[in-house]
């Protein structure tokens, strides 16, 4: 049952997140091997730096080729549907933040599937969900939408990370666990695309003077 929960999640991240490396190339007006390189990229991202991390026998994706193939798929379906789209941004938002909220429970199903403790399933849920995306901006020359001021995004992934951990620690069903993991997810990113929904951002206050001392010498 865990096995198949897995595969599932796997297969919906690499799609879903396939959709929003596309949508960047569609922005970038590159040609179709670039929507491909883009959805490969940001499908598998993060996965693999997941699997590397925590010394995995075989990446994930070279154990199961066909989820490169999804990938491919979506990067086919946008290129020939982008223009259909109003707002190819506002597209990229909704579907990342859809990514999000099924990398998260697919990276905790793996660590919590190998038997980690909490800490640990944790930061597989966010690496899981973040790092594809984070590969995607970078190299497309944009500011991460993870690091953008007052985003809700890796706070989004921690909440649901945490939703699971606690349903989990309840005793209840692991499977309610993992839809509540990308429900909480979901509900936090929207939430902070909707109604501006935000943690406090540090605020710097001009520098003391002290008698003698320059507050510009380093």
């Amino acid at each position: 049952m865990l096995a198949d929960a897995q595969l599932l999640l796997d297969y919906a991240s690499v799609f879903v997140f396939a959709l929003t490396g596309a949508l960047v190339a569609s922005r970038g007006q590159l040609d179709i091997v670039g929507f491909i390189f883009f959805a490969v990229l940001t499908a598998v991202g993060g996965g693999t730096v997941r699997d590397l991390l925590f010394g995995r026998d075989v990446i994930f994706w070279v154990a199961r080729p066909s989820l490169i193939l999804a990938a491919v798929a979506a990067a086919i379906i946008v290129f020939f549907t982008a223009h259909l789209l109003e707002s190819r941004y506002r597209a990229l938002l909704w579907f990342d933040a859809l990514a999000l909220a099924v990398a998260v429970p697919a990276g905790v199903d793996f660590a919590i599937s190998a038997g980690y403790g909490a800490i640990i399933v944790t930061m597989a849920g966010v690496i899981t969900a973040s790092a594809g995306g984070l590969m995607r901006d970078v190299i497309s020359n944009e500011v991460p939408l993870l690091l953008k001021q007052g985003e809700l995004y890796l706070t989004a992934a921690f909440g649901g990370a945490l939703a699971a951990l606690a349903f989990d620690a309840c005793g209840l069903p692991h499977g309610w666990g993992l839809i509540a993991c990308g429900l909480v997810t979901f509900a936090l990113r929207a939430g902070s695309m909707v109604w501006g929904w935000k943690l406090p951002v540090y605020r710097s206050s001009p520098p003391k003077v002290i008698p003698g001392i320059d507050p510009n010498e380093p």
